[in-house]
């Protein structure tokens, strides 16, 4: 048997070079931009307001569950914006809903805090959330989506939510 096992011929030694100067690379370039006070990207909430874009239409709304399986979509200022009821194709308000009140449920918040909807001068679709303050750019989820919280805009009297109608 030989006397000697070494298993330091594992990794050429190239690799190992490329591997640290990556590592180096990385905390080089976090260090200056953290040193230089480089902002991170903007949000779009940043990017509206510095470019003065105002909000063309709002409002606020609360999202109640019912027994039935109904979603009441109440106007804070009073009255009823619509009712989704299930088997209609609204999957998108409940899906995006459900989202919201988990991450208010991992914080301690109930449903009472309302939610903001904003069509903006720029033509986008924001959704914000008062309690968490968690912002959803609802136009990025495609027309179909968009238009049916767009709806709810310019709903005055409860009715049912089908884009298909």
């Amino acid at each position: 048997m030989s006397g000697t096992h070494s298993h330091g011929e594992m990794l050429p030694r190239g690799t190992l070079v490329l591997a640290g100067a990556l590592v180096a690379f990385a905390l080089s370039a976090a260090s200056f931009v953290r040193i230089a006070d480089i902002p991170p990207a903007a949000s779009p909430v940043l990017m509206r307001e510095q470019a003065g874009i105002r909000p063309v239409k709002s409002r606020d709304l609360r999202f109640v569950d019912r027994a039935d399986g109904a979603v009441v979509i109440e106007d804070v200022r009073g009255g009823i914006a619509a009712v989704v009821v299930p088997g209609q194709q609204t999957g998108f308000i409940r899906g995006v809903m459900r989202g919201l009140a988990r991450e208010r449920r991992a914080h301690g918040i109930g449903n009472g805090p309302s939610f903001k909807l904003t069509l903006w001068a720029d033509g986008e679709l924001s959704l914000v959330d008062s309690a968490t303050g968690r912002a959803l750019e609802l136009t990025a989820f495609g027309t179909t989506n968009r238009a049916t919280f767009a709806a709810l805009l310019d709903a005055h009297n409860a009715k049912s939510v089908d884009p298909t109608a």
